[in-house]
């Protein structure tokens, strides 16, 4: 057996940064979701904005009651994203959920554990972009039950946006909801629009949708807003970053209304 070398201690420390980012994103998805870390791994993440992912709870099928299920362990999923550091965005991944507990009341809880943080969420981050299209009457996709997709129409309608078709696929498994080809995707999105809708929204973070935006963007001719391209849209903005990328949508060349 050969001699190992002796083991010695470096004559100075180590200069350390303040971050090994300059941003930091937090993102809170669900513990079934296949989608939304390869979204923000290909749209957010860089050498400057970290993006940083804990699991919550979560349990199939989609119902309001299992989506409201998860408001109780919203703060102590918050905790664990880089505990007792700040960061600039906390997202919460879940847009029918986002409907069924509230945003202001997801904000909350985001906040009483990084009071620091901009909150974001499905919703409040679509709405913001159909917003920044000018869009007044919309479109809408969604994969869940109609039972579901009831609030997600009465939480837009309250916003003001008038809805010219509203079209859901009536899955109640969120890991389905992944598995939806992205071909198939463009193919409803394209039966879903309404000739005199201003724009489509595309729901869920667990759909594969914004993969293929600018896809569906080119075969409507419509603006396309899906959940993790409005939310990958305002954490960016939030974080600084005007980049235009035209090729990932064109809501990724608008700034973020209000900011």
């Amino acid at each position: 057996m050969q001699q190992a070398a002796p083991i010695v201690l470096a004559s100075r420390s180590p200069r350390l940064d303040d971050r090994p980012h300059d941003k930091r994103i937090g993102l809170i998805i669900l513990a079934t979701d296949h989608t939304t870390e390869s979204d923000f791994a290909r749209m957010v993440a860089s050498d400057r904005i970290g993006v940083y992912v804990t699991r919550i709870p979560y349990a199939n099928p989609v119902t309001p009651e299992n989506l409201r299920a998860m408001q109780p362990s919203m703060t102590e999923a918050a905790q664990l994203i880089l505990p007792d550091e700040k960061l600039d965005v906390v997202m919460y991944s879940c847009t029918s959920a986002s409907v069924v507990i509230g945003d202001r009341h997801i904000e909350a809880a985001i906040k009483a554990a990084k009071p620091e943080a901009s909150v974001v969420t499905p919703t409040a981050a679509a709405a913001k972009a159909l917003t920044a299209f000018g869009a007044k009457r919309i479109s809408i996709l969604t994969p869940y039950t109609v039972e579901t997709s009831r609030s997600m129409a009465a939480y837009f309608t309250d916003l003001g946006f008038a809805i010219d078709r509203f079209t859901c696929l009536g899955l109640t498994d969120d890991r389905e909801m992944a598995r939806i080809a992205p071909d198939e995707i463009v193919a409803f999105a394209r039966e879903a629009v309404a000739p005199q809708s201003d724009a489509l929204f595309i729901s869920c973070t667990a759909v594969r949708a914004a993969g293929v935006a600018a896809e569906v963007e080119a075969a409507t001719g419509k603006p396309v807003v899906t959940s993790n391209l409005a939310t990958a849209w305002a954490c960016l903005r939030l974080c600084g970053d005007t980049g235009s990328r035209p090729q990932l949508g064109r809501l990724m060349t608008l700034e973020l209304p209000g900011e």
